[in-house]
């Protein structure tokens, strides 16, 4: 029997992440259990962080960091799940939202909140994903998996009480543009029956992703770009650089200032996939005030980059309280 025509398939299933449900049931657990059952003192999940930052690689990359943005995340009072992620398919200016009423997972499907999605489209003017780049986009489906394993251990075994899904794709939006997305998300943020996925992986480094950043003595003003080839630059390692700046990232976000990630990834052009996703986040959470946050509490590389040839992408985890 074909699938349903309202139901995204999930197609990466098999290929960024493993195609046995009940294989993948076990890895997705064994991810979380890893993590350990408080952080900083605080009980996991942690009350009212209804608001994640987390990769959506293939898990054999960011599989154990998502885990903790995923453990840490508090469903408990969800009624409806944002997930915010880039567009990786097509250029995308402003934003865009799925078209399907259902989201397929190896378990099951997690349904549409249709009527949020429709209200969005109308008042912000914005257009669907069109279905081939919504079929493709693994920034939304590389947290399905996760979603619905912490759905479960949240509301039971039956789909029936989970949640639905808003899936939003945040384009190249620029400053003023993120604000006002935020503007219109903090009416959904200050509620606290809904919940926040916000995709994103960090520093894309290598001359595939064109950028090949190296700074030879660790500050941001000595920044220069490697060529692709050659040996090994004679200074501290690559990786280092990498750190610089997505340290520099980390601690811009958390100061809760959407103005100051703005201008630091203007000053140092790290590749960090989900800005926009991340700016419009911290320009809601800036509208209702407060000084709500993200706290960062996992960050690997994929790669400790030695050599100009080499690639890297960095991986975070961290959760806001709202």
């Amino acid at each position: 029997m074909a699938p349903p025509r309202d139901t995204r398939q999930p197609g990466k299933q098999g290929e960024w992440y493993l195609g046995d449900a009940k294989k993948l049931r076990e890895q997705l657990d064994g991810f979380l259990a890893d993590v350990p059952d408080q952080i900083d003192g605080n009980a996991l999940p942690v009350p009212g962080a209804r608001v994640i930052i987390a990769p959506h690689a293939g898990y054999t990359y960011s599989g154990a960091t998502a885990a903790w943005a995923y453990k840490a995340l508090d469903l408990s009072k969800a009624k409806r799940v944002f997930l915010l992620g880039p567009s990786h398919t097509f250029y995308l200016a402003d934003c865009a939202v799925t078209g399907y009423s259902n989201y397929g997972t190896p378990w099951g499907n997690l349904r549409v909140d249709r009527q949020v999605v429709d209200r969005l489209r109308d008042e912000l003017d914005i257009p669907k994903i069109p279905t081939a780049n919504d079929d493709r986009e693994h920034s939304l489906e590389m947290h399905l998996p996760y979603l619905w394993v912490r759905l479960e251990q949240t509301f039971g075994a039956s789909p029936d009480a989970f949640p639905p899904v808003v899936p939003i794709l945040i384009g190249d939006n620029d400053e003023a543009g993120e604000k006002a997305v935020g503007k219109w998300l903090a009416e959904y943020l200050r509620d606290p029956d809904n919940a926040f996925i916000v995709s994103s992986d960090f520093c894309h480094w290598g001359r595939h992703f064109d950028y090949t950043v190296y700074s030879p003595d660790g500050t941001l003003d000595s920044l220069r770009k490697l060529r692709p080839v050659g040996p090994a630059p004679e200074g501290p390692p690559i990786h280092e650089t990498i750190k610089l700046v997505d340290d520099l990232a980390i601690e811009a976000i958390g100061t809760g200032s959407h103005g100051s990630f703005y201008n630091n990834l203007k000053q140092t052009k790290n590749t960090v996939c989900g800005r926009h996703p991340i700016g419009v986040t911290m320009a809601a959470l800036e509208e209702l005030g407060g000084g709500h946050r993200f706290k960062f509490i996992q960050y690997q590389r994929s790669n400790l980059v030695t050599a100009p040839g080499d690639t890297s992408v960095s991986y975070v985890s961290a959760y806001a309280v709202v």
